[in-house]
């Protein structure tokens, strides 16, 4: 049996206590440090690849854009945007003719925009960064690159990507190399639809000098890794893995299902990214919990709801073979149509409902006139004759009603209020829709003469499936969920939604909307 002491028993110990691959990684730290150097020799090549390629894409958006610019344009003015663009992208641009002709060249109308490096005249330093560039590559197995080389003959099937543009239609990328180790990266695209191509040419030194910078600032941060590793390896070892490891074992617990039994570090006495990331599993946990318990409530209500026009429908469904009366059998036809209709509207409030957080998360909200949206809505049901007699009265006050929102949401919010207003009120009395802006806050009234909203339940009105509903109504015609959805998308505008008494007093209740000034 080994001792603790024994090299065999700390080792134990360390599995024992889930240390061992941290503490080897702080090794490697400490005793090979020069890997880090090889290391990020390779994260340089990746590094320089990335910025190829998204040149790459830089490239071919340009050519296509330019080539689009200059489709249509007189000679005078595609002469005048080769030279434009040239000299602000820094780049050679081509234009060749229907027959691969060349017709202008950005280098020939103006100054140059950019000369390509002549090693000649190259000093030490930077031929020792063209043997260090030849070394890396030859370490990483970079694929070779084709050197770039001026063609003699001036025309388009002389360029490889010029005459695969003019063949496919298509605009196409292709990567050269200098002498000095620059990338030159070309781009070919079609002018218009008459066979006219563009060739854009751009010398990207900056990539190579990134690259070298990068080089350079990675061999002072290697110096540095190699005077401060026991220091930093012994503060690591101290202040990462403890608390690591107790929110590993909260996640493991939140990951089995027990998460309610987790109390999970919040770490107050810490300001570094460990004490956040601990407040910040915490808070998730809290939040998952909260987000169970309203998919749960969610589902039951869902559940319930559905049921009992189920019930309905089956029981008339199954009595419906033993009943020879026609009238009980039309009667018993039309028990199970409502019922059908009902699951029907249910299913399309439950779904619209269920989606309605994720769609306004990715929502663009846009700058609008609520009085002018209003206006439409109340015209439009009128039209379509959903007033059921009751005259609406719009009455706007103080600035203009401008908010951002989802136009299509914060019109269903002023329909589910309408609705709500046209069912309470008693027959034929008028409806009042106040639009007022204080200066900060938007605020819509609507205004029925109906029973009114006891203070009690003003709150129970806008819960999931909550549905008191007039005396004189049809059961089953309303989900429940109109004033829920209204209060879920004012809020997710950052607005509110509540009952409030008539501002005159008067019987009737008042559901008022309020939203931000844009």
């Amino acid at each position: 049996m080994p001792d603790a002491g024994t090299p065999r028993g700390l080792a134990g110990r360390w599995l024992a206590r889930g240390r061992f691959a941290l503490t080897a990684r702080i090794l490697v730290v400490n005793i090979m440090p020069l890997a880090l150097l090889g290391g990020g020799l390779f994260y340089l090549d990746g590094y320089r690849t990335q910025l190829v390629d998204e040149r790459f894409k830089l490239a071919r958006i340009e050519a296509q854009i330019t080539a689009e610019a200059l489709a249509g344009a007189t000679r005078e003015r595609q002469e005048a945007l080769l030279v434009q663009i040239g000299k602000e992208q820094r780049m050679r641009l081509r234009l060749f003719d229907p027959e691969g002709r060349l017709t202008a060249d950005s280098f020939a109308l103006a100054e140059p925009a950019f000369q390509f490096n002549n090693i000649a005249d190259d000093d030490w330093e930077q031929r020792f960064a063209r043997w260090l560039d030849r070394t890396v590559d030859t370490i990483v197995a970079a694929e070779p690159i084709t050197d770039y080389r001026e063609p003699e003959a001036q025309e388009a099937d002389a360029w490889p990507e010029l005459a695969r543009a003019r063949e496919l239609g298509l605009s196409q990328v292709r990567l050269y190399d200098w002498s000095d180790g620059t990338p030159v990266i070309t781009a070919a695209a079609p002018v218009g639809l008459q066979g006219a191509t563009l060739l854009t040419v751009r010398n990207a030194v900056d990539i190579t000098q990134s690259v070298r910078s990068a080089r350079t600032t990675l061999g002072f941060a290697v110096t540095l890794v190699l005077a401060a590793s026991v220091a930093l390896s012994l503060f690591l070892a101290r202040t990462i893995v403890t608390p690591l490891q107790q929110l590993t074992s909260a996640a493991v617990k939140v990951r089995q299902g027990r998460e309610r039994a987790v109390e999970v570090p919040r770490l107050p006495q810490r300001s570094d990214e460990i004490g956040v990331l601990a407040r910040t599993v915490s808070d998730m946990t809290a939040a998952l919990r909260q987000r169970i318990d309203a998919v749960d409530s969610f589902a039951a209500d869902v559940a319930h709801e559905i049921k009992n026009p189920l019930a309905s429908l089956r029981g008339a469904i199954e009595a419906l073979p033993r009943v020879d009366d026609p009238d009980l059998r039309a009667e018993l036809i039309q028990i199970a149509t409502h019922d059908v209709r009902r699951i029907d509207r249910l299913v399309s409030e439950i779904s619209d409902a269920s989606r309605i957080d994720a769609e306004m998360s990715r929502a663009t909200l846009e700058r609008l006139d609520l009085a002018d949206l209003v206006r439409a809505i109340i015209g439009g049901r009128e039209d379509r004759a959903l007033n059921e007699g009751h005259p609406i009265h719009l009455t706007t006050q103080g600035f203009a009603a401008n908010v951002a929102g989802v136009p299509m949401r914060l019109e269903r919010v002023v329909e589910n209020l309408l609705d709500n207003a046209v069912s309470f009120s008693p027959p034929d009395a008028p409806i009042e829709v106040r639009i007022d802006n204080d200066g900060r806050w938007v605020s819509l009234d609507v205004i029925d003469s109906g029973p009114g909203i006891p203070a009690e339940a003003r709150e129970k009105v806008f819960r999931r499936f909550h549905s008191d509903r007039p005396d004189g109504e049809s059961f089953g015609n309303h989900s429940g969920l109109g004033l829920a959805i209204a209060r879920t998308i004012a809020e997710a505008h950052d607005g509110t939604l509540t009952v409030e008494d008539r501002p005159d007093g008067a019987p009737g209740a008042c559901l008022r909307l309020k939203l931000p000034v844009a």
